[in-house]
């Protein structure tokens, strides 16, 4: 805990604050790169209402605004879940990229896309519903999978996630080349490399309840998942309903995946990478975690965002592309670690 250390509780608030403002550089950068260069000082004045109409002013409040909000957002909301899953099953290498869950939400996802499920406002509401019942359906048959081969270990839980998210996987293709309709080719790629391109004003609300809500929820039940650390027996012992808290965590888990998804498509390895970092910074207490996995993962793909609409300008990658390249070595590492750990020696 952080409070078992001299100085550590004038610490936390001084690492969150500067985290705050890692965040908001980055913002700022994230507004004033890009394409079209805009100075850090002009950008300010736009945000604050300050600057005079001219022709930077839709640039960055329409444009990447938007974007950089939508990227913080998304970025927040994968950390937590990350940090939540890692603490349900018991494994760091637990992601909902990795778990499948996020190619069950991308699948329910494209399923509305291409089916044409309703239109304007309904879309609105099938697109996130369809994303969570997807992301839910995924993560009830991993864990299923994994408990069915025998007891619950980091190696049947990656592999049973990867089983899934590979199946869903075709499912989508199977969607997408039965479609008639060849515009869907375009649109289904958003969701199945992950993009923050697509972000406008009006889409931004549910996902940012969603991640506030979520998180705050998730943050009250930082005892109990700090309880299922010393093991279910453990847990148990001390009052815990491990059976009923796992299944009401994981749909909580399940919905905010796929609000998120339902906006910003499968962003993987954001959830793997930054809990791991952050509970190196502040150990493992979830009342203290979660808000730094928020505003780290927050911070994380705004950057990596700006980064995947200005190395390759104009053209303008996927974000989930570029975390993809990034967390695969990182995961390989984790598994070359926990592997040496097991065997009692270095790798």
């Amino acid at each position: 805990m952080t409070g078992t250390r001299p100085g550590s509780r004038l610490r936390y608030p001084a690492l969150l604050g500067g985290l705050v403002l890692v965040l908001l550089a980055a913002a700022l950068a994230g507004l004033a790169l890009g394409s079209v260069r805009i100075p850090a000082g002009q950008v300010l004045d736009i945000v604050t209402g300050a600057a005079e109409p001219g022709p930077y002013r839709a640039i960055v409040l329409d444009v990447r605004l938007p974007r950089v909000v939508l990227g913080a957002v998304t970025g927040a909301g994968l950390a937590v879940i990350g940090t939540v899953l890692q603490a349900l099953v018991r494994n760091p290498l637990a992601d909902p990229f990795l778990l499948g869950v996020s190619s069950g939400a991308s699948a329910g996802a494209v399923a509305v896309i291409v089916l044409g499920v309703g239109a304007g406002a309904a879309t609105t509401v099938a697109l996130p519903a369809a994303a969570f019942a997807g992301a839910l359906t995924a993560l009830v048959l991993v864990y299923a999978l994994a408990r069915r081969a025998g007891s619950l270990t980091g190696g049947r839980l990656v592999l049973a996630g990867v089983a899934v998210s590979y199946v869903l996987s075709a499912l989508t293709s199977l969607i997408l080349v039965t479609s008639a309709r060849a515009e869907h080719v375009q649109e289904v790629l958003h969701w199945t490399l992950g993009g923050l391109g697509g972000a406008r004003w009006d889409m931004l609300a549910l996902p940012a309840a969603a991640l506030t809500l979520g998180t705050l929820v998730l943050i009250t039940l930082a005892r109990p998942l700090d309880l299922l650390l010393v093991g279910e027996e453990g847990a148990t012992v001390l009052g815990l309903d491990t059976g009923r808290f796992r299944a009401a965590v994981f749909v909580l888990a399940s919905l905010l995946t796929g609000v998120l998804v339902a906006y910003s498509g499968a962003i993987g390895f954001v959830g793997l990478m930054v809990p791991h970092a952050a509970r190196m910074v502040v150990g493992a207490a979830h009342r203290t975690l979660l808000p730094v996995a928020a505003l780290g993962g927050a911070a994380f793909l705004v950057l990596a965002d700006l980064a995947a609409r200005t190395v390759a300008a104009p053209q303008d990658i996927p974000v989930g592309v570029l975390t993809a390249l990034t967390g695969g070595p990182f995961f390989l590492w984790m598994l070359r670690g926990r592997g040496a750990r097991a065997e009692g020696g270095p790798a």
